[in-house]
Parts: C-alpha cells; sequence; structure tokens
C-alpha cells in the first residue's frame, strides 16, 4: 500500500463509509499508517490550496476530513508537531460533525482519532517547550475538542439496547439501535483526565463527572469493555486520593488493579504506586511475592515497610529524608507521613513485650524507647504520644497521670492493624 494514490484513498474511504466498518475507518484515518506514508510520497509538499482540488469529490464532511488527513501526515513525516497537531484539530472537529449525527458504529476511529490527536498535543508541547513556548497549550486544546466528543457520546438519544452485554457484543452484531454512541463515554473521559492530569488541571474534572452523574441513561460501568472500567476507576481513585478520600481511593484503585489486564505491567504499577501506601494505613503490608514483580516499587517502599514491621522509626524518619523529593513528585509523601504512626505502634508494642506483656508500664519506659530510636522528646511528649495512640485504637487501656502509668488492657492489648476499626476515622 505504500504506493497509493489519493483517488484509491477517497474509494476505501468511501467504501468503509458505505458499509459501516469502523474499525477499518480507524486505520485509514491513522497518521502513522503505511498508506499515510504513501500519500506523503504521492503529493511530495501538499498544500492546502494544491489539495483544495479533490473538495467535493465526497459527501461532506469527507472531502475535507480526507484532505486534513493528506496535511497531518505530511507534517508527521517531516516532524513538525506543532503544525500536524493543528491539522488533525481540524480533521476531529470535521469527524464530530458526522459523528454527532449518526449511530456508534464510528466508535472505533473516534477512539483512534482522539488518541491520536492526544499524542499529538503531547508532541507538540514538548516542541514547544524547547522554543521557550507554553508546554501545555496543545494539551490543554486537546482536552477542550475531546470534552466535545464527550457531549456528543453523553447526549446520545438512541440509547443502549441493553446493559448487559458489552461494546464489543454490540459492535459484532452490528446493530445500529444497539450501537449508541454513550458507548464511548467512559473511554472519551479517560482521555480527558489524562489530558487534564498532565497539564495539572485536575479541579476540570468536577464538570466531567457530574455530567455523568446527571445523566441517567448511561449504562452501568460494569457493562463497558474492562479496559474502560480500569482507566476511569484509576482516575476517580486518583482523584479520591489527591482529595484525601483515601477510603474511596482505596476501593477504586483496587478494583482498577485487580481487573487490569496482567500484562500490562506499566498500568499495574501506576496503580500500586498509590495503593501500596493507602494499603499500608489500614495494616496491609505488601508481601515480597508482589514487591518483586514490580522493582521500582519495592525500592521506593521496602524500606518504609521493614521500619514498621520493627517500629524502628529513626529509619522510618531517614527514609521519608531520602525519598522525599521522589516521594513529593508523587503526591505520596503525605500519606507516607501519616503511616509513621504505625511504626510508633510497632515500637510501643516492642516495649510491651520486653516487659513481658504486664498491663502496668511506666510511661518512662516509652520515653526511653523513642529516644533510643533517635527522636528527642520530653517525658511529657512521650505520654502524649502514647495517649494517642490508645485514642486511634491502635493499643487498648488507659494512662494515670498521677503515678505516670500506662495500663494495658489484659487481652488484645495491641490490635491487629487489619483488625482495626476505621482505619481512615482519625486522619484529618
Amino acid at each position: 500500500m505504500s504506493s497509493i494514490k489519493f483517488s484509491a484513498f477517497l474509494s476505501q474511504l468511501a467504501e468503509v463509509l458505505r458499509d459501516e466498518r469502523g474499525p477499518e475507518l480507524a486505520y485509514l484515518l491513522k497518521p502513522t499508517s503505511e498508506h499515510g506514508r504513501g500519500l506523503v510520497k504521492d503529493f511530495r509538499n501538499p498544500t492546502r490550496q494544491m489539495l483544495s482540488y479533490y473538495e467535493g469529490s465526497m459527501e461532506g464532511p469527507w472531502d475535507e476530513i480526507a484532505i486534513q488527513y493528506v496535511l497531518v501526515v505530511h507534517h508527521c513525516a517531516k516532524k513538525r508537531a506543532i503544525e500536524a497537531f493543528k491539522e488533525e484539530c481540524q480533521l476531529v472537529s470535521l469527524f464530530l460533525r458526522y459523528f454527532s449525527v449518526n449511530s456508534g458504529w464510528t466508535l472505533p476511529a473516534l477512539f483512534s482519532i482522539l488518541r491520536d490527536l492526544r499524542d499529538l498535543a503531547f508532541d507538540a508541547d514538548m516542541e514547544a517547550s524547547t522554543t521557550g513556548q507554553d508546554g501545555n497549550a496543545s494539551m490543554e486544546e486537546a482536552a477542550r475538542i475531546i470534552s466535545k466528543a464527550f457531549s456528543s457520546c453523553v447526549t446520545d438519544r438512541c440509547p443502549p439496547a441493553s446493559s448487559t452485554l458489552d461494546l464489543l457484543t454490540y459492535v459484532r452484531r452490528q446493530s445500529p439501535y444497539a450501537e449508541s454512541r454513550k458507548w464511548g463515554v467512559y473511554y472519551v473521559v479517560g482521555l480527558i483526565l489524562k489530558c487534564y492530569f498532565r497539564v495539572k488541571r485536575i479541579s476540570l474534572s468536577k464538570n466531567i463527572l457530574r455530567a455523568i452523574d446527571a445523566n441517567p441513561d448511561i449504562p452501568p460501568l460494569s457493562a463497558y469493555p474492562r479496559s474502560h472500567q480500569v482507566t476511569y476507576r484509576y482516575y476517580i481513585g486518583m482523584l479520591s486520593f489527591l482529595n484525601e478520600d483515601y477510603a474511596k481511593s482505596e476501593q477504586e484503585l483496587t478494583l482498577a488493579f485487580y481487573n487490569c489486564y496482567t500484562g500490562a505491567h506499566s498500568n499495574q504499577e501506576r496503580i500500586l504506586t498509590y495503593l501500596i501506601p493507602l494499603r499500608i494505613l489500614r495494616g496491609h503490608l505488601p508481601s515480597r511475592e508482589l514487591l518483586d514483580r514490580f522493582p521500582v516499587l519495592d525500592d521506593l517502599y521496602s524500606p518504609f515497610i521493614a521500619a514498621i514491621r520493627t517500629g524502628d522509626i529513626k529509619v522510618y524518619d531517614a527514609s521519608l529524608d531520602k525519598f522525599e523529593r521522589r516521594l513529593v513528585d508523587l503526591n505520596v509523601w503525605l500519606t507516607l507521613e501519616k503511616a509513621r504512626e504505625l511504626c510508633i505502634r510497632g515500637l510501643f508494642r516492642r516495649v510491651w513485650i520486653a516487659s513481658q506483656k504486664a498491663t502496668r508500664i511506666p510511661v518512662s519506659m516509652f520515653h526511653t524507647s523513642l529516644h533510643m530510636s533517635g527522636m528527642d522528646v520530653s517525658v511529657e511528649e512521650a505520654e502524649c504520644l502514647v495517649a494517642n495512640m490508645i485514642y486511634k485504637g491502635f493499643m487498648r487501656g488507659y494512662i494515670s497521670h498521677e503515678k505516670q502509668m500506662v495500663v494495658v488492657a489484659n487481652t488484645n492489648a495491641f490490635p491487629r492493624l487489619a483488625d482495626h476499626a476505621s482505619p481512615y476515622a482519625h486522619m484529618y
């Protein structure tokens, strides 16, 4: 296909449109395809004026889309990312004119060109940043255009025939009624959220999520392809994480991880980067088997896990200092700083064991253990830390301030972390 002529390309485009073959339409509009390179050779140095000759050769807007496609692949071949992105923006806008009045058989093509738009926006921003220009402008524009595609999907008045079958089943059935544009909602939302996170405009996500909540005709998330579910749950989990709604974040990220394709190692690692700290807060420490599968996370989190197991506050604090820049960049420093109290619990439990599990332990013993761990605190501060452990349910007992004695419960003095009720209740 490397020697394809533009006339042949138009014929192929007309054929897939007539037969409503969505995946083939997606391939024809991909800028990195083999036939795209063939068109570049055919025209050598195409211009909009030169290509205007072909206007009217197909029913609109497909004649203009075909022209835009040639301009996109030409700029891609010349490695002019900013120009390629601008032409792709025009192509997507033209495509949405057709998409908004047709059934969802074009969803595969929509997914493909929106993905290409985002990728070209990334390249364009990289090119712009090297010349001192705004390094986020293209991605912000991509998010704006993709939001229009979302509106077209969510407002489709032709509802899905059933919410019990996924998108692939509907595509196979080739039923116009079943191919509602609503089946594109969660994929498109995933792309928008990726753009927002990229340019750090996360607050804009609220409008998209409100639109989903306000539309009862959207099928349940479980009816969509698993990849759509995983991406959406990941970003909902991330939004909850950043808003310190740790319970919801853990729930969404857990579902995202267990539904993620096992071969998508980088995606699993991305999810675990935030799920592991949340699980640590719950007292669920990751297994050695899991960490061995993800060496990058093993290197980052193992020092904290080992310190919690041994109650070594000095090592825990040293690890916070050592990895501070990395943890801050990942937005997990605060979460691990909060998990430090598990280390204190571990230290106090070792004091209890060293006292042969006595029910009456002097506050001075806890104070000494803190000093040995490198914490320069007064007796009053040590007493306060013990009181905090009791208040949060990490220890069972009470403090006799007058006698400077900690009275520990006879049974279950240090409840298992996994059994700790409402682990996020005292974190705000």
